[in-house]
């Protein structure tokens, strides 16, 4: 097998280039790097020149005769997709609650009465790791083919010390075997379980006093994360979980604001978080301050469309200065999607954001949302050789024709993951 892979003459070779410090805002997120003619040349797991086809094959002419080629003419290259935004370990569905839903009953009435997260819970915990891993290998198998090369990954379905251990370690074993990367993220603070429902306080301080150490101990988890929501975690007993997370080593997220207005944006911007998600019902007031605060806003458009809700303000969010990614948010009670590319057409098509912005997004800004753009989310010499290649001769083809799974390539740390539609093991 070679050490190098050639991926030329690209339609056009979309690079997101000079965001790797941080994360692209305003007018910054329509700046894409297009190269027409495009080709990019890896040597082992890295990037190590871009440019025009004929720039490289007159430079690297040498290596060119020992790389395995992919001829991209006619199709546009990306940096490979990257959710930063997910629930994947789980066990079972809901399919019930969906139909429950049409005939009108709401997300948190359904949670409330012990469905929602907690129906999750229950078909979670009493799963065994086997079980778990194995439900969790085919959907991202889906995600891969959908070009999709890093996720972040919570946990939040255990709500216990063990399940929760259960939860982060399969995760940690697909992060060493599939193709895709797993950024695992903390989330015991995702719901306060059914038996302490008459004594919160007592939840937060088993997950303050007891997960948080032991999480931390193992190495399971790059990030702390807690759903700030009426009905759930109070703003402040979400600053007292993130920021004794934070004594751990474990940086801060939020699931904010995503019901109703409830200060979790503000929250956020207060702790110091890498990122607040959902952000559906987030005020003027927090997205001002998530802005000043450089809190990156990771927009979750399948939720809204899947809750049959109003879509968070992404053009004000945008104006405002505030970095925006976007995300599956996939989980199988609010977004049972495993494609991005379908949040990309929601992003433009519900968001307003343009197609240029939804490629920012959902790739260097993704990147900054999992502090990770130091070596991903861009095509860029010194970074890893992660690429997505779609079957259409322009990045606008992506966004107007919804719905589609464009990818034809998948390159993951310069060996070639999906090629035509299958995945290579």
């Amino acid at each position: 097998m070679s050490n190098y892979i050639y991926i030329k003459n690209a339609s056009e070779l979309i690079t997101v280039k000079g965001h790797s410090a941080k994360p692209a805002k305003k007018e910054s997120m329509n700046d894409i790097g297009i190269i027409e003619n495009g080709s990019v040349l890896a040597e082992g797991s890295k990037i190590i020149a871009v440019g025009t086809d004929e720039e490289i094959s007159k430079k690297y002419s040498s290596k060119l005769k020992r790389a395995e080629i992919i001829d991209a003419t006619g199709k546009t290259v990306t940096p490979g997709l990257i959710d930063p935004h997910t629930h994947i370990v789980y066990a079972g569905t809901r399919e019930n609650e969906y139909a429950m839903r049409l005939q009108g009953r709401t997300y948190m009435e359904i949670m409330n009465s012990g469905g929602g997260i907690h129906a999750t819970t229950r078909a979670t915990q009493q799963a065994n790791k086997f079980s778990l891993y194995k439900q969790t290998i085919q959907r991202l198998d889906k995600m891969l083919l959908n070009g999709m090369t890093t996720i972040e990954a919570k946990s939040g379905y255990g709500l216990t010390i063990e399940d929760e251990l259960k939860q982060l370690r399969v995760a940690q074993q697909l992060d060493e075997e599939h193709q895709i990367d797993l950024i695992p993220t903390f989330m015991g603070a995702h719901a306060v379980p059914m038996n302490y429902k008459e004594n919160p306080e007592a939840f937060v301080s088993l997950v303050i006093e007891e997960m948080l150490p032991i999480v931390a101990e193992n190495n399971l988890a790059q990030f702390n994360d807690v759903f700030c929501e009426s009905g759930v975690f109070t703003p402040e007993q979400s600053s007292r979980i993130l920021e004794a997370g934070k004594r751990y080593g474990l940086k801060p997220k939020v699931h904010a604001d995503e019901i109703e207005p409830y200060g979790g944006a503000e929250t956020a911007s207060e702790v110091g978080a890498v990122s607040a998600d959902h952000l559906l019902r987030a005020s003027d007031k927090g997205i001002q301050m998530m802005a000043e605060n450089n809190v990156i806003g990771v927009l979750l458009p399948g939720t809204a469309f899947f809750l049959m809700a109003d879509y968070a303000e992404a053009r004000k969010m945008i104006d405002s200065g505030m970095a925006l990614a976007l995300s599956t948010d996939a989980n199988p009670g609010s977004s049972p999607t495993l494609s991005l590319q379908f949040i990309m057409n929601l992003g433009c098509l519900k968001m307003g954001m343009t197609p240029e912005e939804v490629i920012t997004a959902t790739t260097i800004n993704a990147a900054h949302a999992i502090d990770a753009a130091d070596h991903i989310g861009s095509v860029e010499v010194g970074k890893q050789a992660d690429f997505t290649i779609f079957d259409v001769n322009n990045h606008l083809m992506m966004s107007y024709q919804y719905g589609m799974n464009h990818v034809h390539t998948v390159v993951k740390k310069g060996k070639i993951a999906v090629s035509n539609g299958h995945i290579k093991r």
